[in-house]
C-alpha cells in the first residue's frame, strides 16, 4: 500500500464506512506523529528508522521508552493481523534490548479487532499508558482572552535546549537525564522546531512543531506548575505557530491532546478526528 493513498485498501464492510469521512484527517495525524519520532531518531547515532510489514519503527535507542516507538503503517482487518503487527516490533526491540512503546492511531484498525486492542496488547506484554485525542484545526481561532506577555525563543543553542529539557522533565515527570539523552544533538531542532517562553528571563513554558502529513504538528506543550492556568502555554504555542506559518505558509494544525488541554484546544478551533492509544513495555 502506498502511504497517503487508497491503493491496496480493502473495504472491511459497511460497519467501517463511518470512518471514511475522517480518512484524510486521521492519516494526517498518524503521519505527523510518526514524522516527529523519525526526526529525533534520525539525529541520534543509536537511532533507527525502519519499515517492517505494516509497521513503522522510529527508535531513538534511548532509556526513555516512549522514544523507541512503533506505529501502524496501514489498515488492520483482523485480530490475527493485529497480533502480527505487535509481534514484529516486539521482536525488533527485544533483539536490541530496548524498552519501547506502540503509538496506535486507532482508525487504522477495523471495529472488531479495535475492541480487542487493549487485551491483545496486554497479552503480548504491552501495558496501556494513555489515550490521546487526535485533533486537527484547519485554521487557529483568535484568542478569547488577553494572553500574558512573555519572550519566546526558538531552541538553537545549549541554553535554550537545556531549558526545553528541564521543563519537559518537570511537566512529564521524567528524569532530566532521559530528556537530555533524547535531545543531545542540537541538529534535531532544525526540523523538530522547539520554542521556550520566558518570564523575566525565567523559562516557564514550551512548544515544539513538526511538519508532516500536510500539516503542522504541535508537541511538548508544557508549562511549569507555578505558571499554569495563566495562559502561558497557549501564548507560547500561538507565538510558535505564527513564526512557523511565516516561514512555511501552512495553516492546518494537528496535535494529540492531554485531558488538561482539551477544552483550550477546542476553543482554539481544534476538533477530534481520531484517538491515539499509547502502550509501552
Amino acid at each position: 500500500m502506498k502511504h497517503g493513498s487508497r491503493e491496496g485498501w480493502t473495504n472491511p464492510g459497511p460497519n467501517w464506512l463511518p470512518c471514511y469521512p475522517n480518512y484524510v484527517n486521521f492519516e494526517a495525524v498518524a503521519d505527523n506523529l510518526r514524522e516527529s519520532f523519525r526526526i529525533i531518531a534520525a539525529h541520534r547515532a543509536s537511532g533507527e528508522v525502519r519499515e517492517l510489514h505494516g509497521v513503522s519503527i522510529a527508535s531513538a535507542g534511548v532509556t526513555f521508552q516512549m522514544f523507541n516507538a512503533a506505529f501502524l503503517a496501514g489498515p488492520v482487518l483482523t485480530e490475527a493481523e493485529l497480533g502480527q503487527r505487535i509481534l514484529l516490533p516486539g521482536m525488533h526491540f527485544n533483539a536490541r534490548g530496548l524498552e519501547w512503546a506502540y503509538w496506535v492511531c486507532e482508525d487504522w484498525i477495523a471495529p472488531r479487532p479495535r475492541r480487542r486492542l487493549r487485551s491483545v496488547m496486554e497479552r503480548m506484554g504491552l501495558r496501556h499508558s494513555v489515550d490521546l485525542p487526535g485533533m486537527i484545526a484547519e485554521r487557529i481561532a483568535p484568542p478569547l482572552r488577553k494572553l500574558p506577555c512573555l519572550e519566546v525563543r526558538r531552541v538553537a543553542d545549549p541554553a535554550t535546549r537545556d531549558a526545553f529539557c528541564a521543563i519537559g522533565s518537570i511537566c512529564f515527570h521524567v528524569p532530566l537525564a532521559w530528556f537530555h539523552e533524547v535531545f543531545d544533538n542540537l541538529g534535531v531542532f532544525r526540523q523538530f522546531a522547539a520554542y521556550v517562553g520566558y518570564v523575566d528571563s525565567e523559562p516557564v513554558s514550551t512548544t515544539a512543531l513538526v511538519l508532516g502529513g500536510g500539516a503542522v504538528g504541535v508537541y511538548n506543550v508544557a508549562t511549569v506548575p507555578q505558571y499554569q492556568r495563566r495562559g502561558f502555554g497557549e501564548a507560547v504555542m500561538r507565538c510558535a505557530l505564527d513564526d512557523f506559518r511565516r516561514h512555511h505558509g501552512i495553516e492546518s494544525t494537528i496535535l494529540q491532546s492531554t485531558p488538561a488541554g482539551y477544552r483550550i484546544y477546542e476553543r482554539m478551533g481544534f476538533r477530534t478526528v481520531t484517538r491515539v492509544g499509547v502502550y509501552s513495555t
